[in-house]
């Protein structure tokens, strides 16, 4: 089975779980956690989740298979609460309506409460099988989602008046990235710390991928609506630093990316998979004409 299959089946399965399996449930609101699920973009954050572990050997791929569907159900979830009305407003997601403009706000919210939940029941279904690597992987991604330094936390930074914008990133697009590379290592019995750092720097470098994005491209290159950060006054790298700067931090952040990569048996692969993704990321910006310029 390639990955991306490995990693659909992974989420549908999860997903039919939280659709209740034959149970009588609430059928808008179980269509409506198919709908922010599917169809999954790149599924970037569990890619890098199953690439590490298989690089670490992967000895419980059941395991792997539960934190790479967990981690892209709680991506998902943030999307679905990024796009209400009391955030974004987002009309569009990949390329579709959002979830509250498909089936109304009130299910959106509690789509993405139930992802949330689903997500942490996903990975508590595998406790039998390796108890304390379940222990883990809840509490590391526990901590990439809420408070003080998770996802929760990055969403918050947009309602302060003064922000850090090395926390800003770190929670609101790292977070997700450091427990990819972390969860990886725990599914396969490794430690976690050591792959901190390479999370860390890929999730700046989608950050100010994203930043570039939205300040040059238009809705209809995107999938979602553009400009939202002018719209909304958040901090971003292009504010800061300028879209030379910009572009100048991304190149720099990818390359310490794949310098950070741990020893481990597919260390070598790991570094490919980064590779790739730093080639997906530089075009986005490399060819750009810069207005005014």
């Amino acid at each position: 089975m390639g990955l991306n299959t490995r990693i659909e089946a992974a989420i549908a399965d999860a997903v039919a779980i939280g659709q209740g399996a034959g149970r009588a449930t609430p059928p808008r609101l179980a269509s409506a956690l198919h709908y922010a699920t599917a169809p999954g973009g790149a599924r970037i954050r569990p890619t890098i989740l199953m690439s590490v572990a298989m690089a670490c050997g992967d000895d419980r791929p059941e395991v792997s298979d539960a934190a790479a569907s967990a981690l892209e159900l709680i991506h998902c979830a943030s999307l679905v609460h990024d796009d209400l009305p009391c955030f974004d407003d987002a009309d569009v997601r990949r390329g579709k309506a959002s979830v509250h403009r498909a089936y109304s706000e009130p299910l959106a919210v509690l789509t993405g409460d139930s992802l949330i939940v689903l997500a942490f029941e996903i990975l508590a279904r595998q406790s039998s099988l390796a108890p304390d690597r379940v222990a883990q992987l809840i509490m590391t991604l526990a901590q990439r989602t809420g408070m003080p330094g998770g996802i929760c936390a990055g969403q918050g930074w947009e309602s302060e008046g003064e922000v850090d914008l090395k926390a800003y990133h770190q929670a609101k697009t790292g977070a997700l990235f450091i427990a990819a590379t972390q969860m990886g290592a725990i599914a396969a019995g490794q430690e976690a710390e050591p792959w901190f750092e390479l999370g860390d720097r890929i999730g700046e470098a989608f950050q100010v991928a994203d930043d570039l994005r939205d300040a040059l491209y238009d809705a209809d290159t995107l999938g979602k609506p553009a400009g939202q950060d002018d719209l909304h006054g958040r901090p971003n790298a292009v504010t800061e630093l300028g879209v030379q700067g910009a572009i100048s931090r991304l190149k720099d952040i990818l390359g310490g990316a794949i310098a950070s990569i741990p020893s481990c048996r597919g260390e070598a692969q790991l570094a490919e998979m980064v590779r790739m993704y730093a080639e997906r990321l530089t075009p986005v910006v490399a060819n750009t004409t810069v207005p005014g310029e």
